[in-house]
């Protein structure tokens, strides 16, 4: 106990470690940021769920103490405590009378997902304890990446103040309005050009949705990380379940109820709407990799299969990610009709990776 113990605290140091470069901001730093929670996930894995525990106490102590008490809130809430939580459900099982049977992977994908969105609030909760002031921070980062994108777009014009409006006259040399709207008929009026959206309201509805991409981005980030530490501790003759068939994954149609709570929840204020869009990112994210199971489940036997799957990852590749729209809905599909072909009885192989 103790000895996987110990284990536990070194891994909690080094994904710490990994965790804190991020503060260099350089290339490196990143990639090796995007590491931390594999340290967490390989014991939890390896040994079991109370060494990953131990390794995020540990790893957040120590960024609370050489960094500041943020950095170590920052990194339970994001990395340590997710990876602890996914590695603690892999490993559950029941004694049943055809013996022993592990948490199935469809619910765990649907944990991921849940997972992530959460870990997104938490995240946003300890930078910003004040909504109105996560909001405000959004908003800027919103018209910036705009700016960026299309540093030409025109910016509304500051308002002018009563003394420099008296002084100001429209070029048919009428006096402007006290108020510093535009005269009727000149160029600025709003009869004269109106436009499809706004910059103001396109950087508004952009900071709406950043939620919804951040916690995606992070729910396919933690089922890749899950799937490597997974075949890592398989590697070294560790991994305490068999490995599962990963094709057959198919969630419960609760995943289904949960994207329609998450829907309503958005439309709530403050941070439970906030909860509500990253619900639905991350539940779409999830969603996905059902569907590309079921693909590769549903390909299984048939002539060309290897042409099929080579031919869905290029897809998904060219379109950097926008194919992904289409797997989200034969996902949600699979989940809701539940018609996959049956299976012969009898264990099964390995899947297929």
């Amino acid at each position: 106990m103790t000895h996987t113990l110990v284990l536990g605290v070194g891994a909690g140091l080094v994904s710490a470690l990994l965790f804190g470069v991020l503060l260099k901001a350089s290339a490196l730093a990143i990639t090796l940021y995007l590491l931390a929670p594999l340290p967490i996930l390989i014991v939890g894995l390896g040994w079991s769920h109370r060494a990953a525990l131990a390794a995020a106490a540990a790893g957040s102590l120590a960024l609370a103490a050489t960094v500041t008490p943020f950095m170590g809130l920052a990194f339970a809430g994001y990395v340590a405590l997710p990876a602890w939580w996914l590695a603690y459900l892999t490993l559950l099982g029941r004694e049943t009378a055809g013996g022993l049977e592990w948490y199935p992977t469809g619910r765990l994908l649907g944990w991921i997902g849940a997972t992530a969105a959460l870990s997104f609030i938490a995240i946003a909760v300890l930078s910003s304890p004040d909504y109105a002031s996560y909001e405000a921070q959004f908003k800027k980062l919103s018209h910036s990446l705009i700016d960026s994108r299309d540093p030409n777009t025109p910016r509304p014009a500051p308002k002018a103040t009563p003394d420099e409006a008296s002084r100001t006259e429209s070029p048919q040399g009428d006096t402007a309005r006290i108020d510093g709207a535009p005269a009727e008929g000149s160029p600025s009026a709003p009869n004269a050009k109106p436009d499809d959206v706004s910059r103001d309201e396109l950087a508004d509805a952009f900071a709406t949705v950043v939620p919804a991409f951040a916690a995606h981005g992070l729910a396919l980030l933690l089922t890749f990380y899950l799937w490597a530490a997974g075949r890592i501790v398989r590697i070294s003759g560790r991994l305490m379940r068999p490995w599962p068939d990963l094709p057959s994954t198919s969630m419960p149609r609760t995943c289904l109820a949960a994207l329609v709570g998450a829907a309503a929840l958005s439309f709530a204020p403050g941070y439970a709407g906030v909860l509500g869009v990253a619900l639905i990112g991350s539940f779409t994210a999830v969603f996905a990799l059902q569907g590309l199971a079921a693909f590769h489940d549903r390909s299984r036997g048939r002539p060309g299969r290897g042409l099929m799957l080579f031919g869905l990852y290029l897809i998904l590749f060219v379109t950097q990610g926008v194919a992904l729209a289409a797997l989200t809905l034969f996902g949600l599909a699979d989940t809701a009709l539940d018609r996959r072909r049956p299976k012969a009885s009898g264990p099964k192989g390995p899947a297929a990776p």
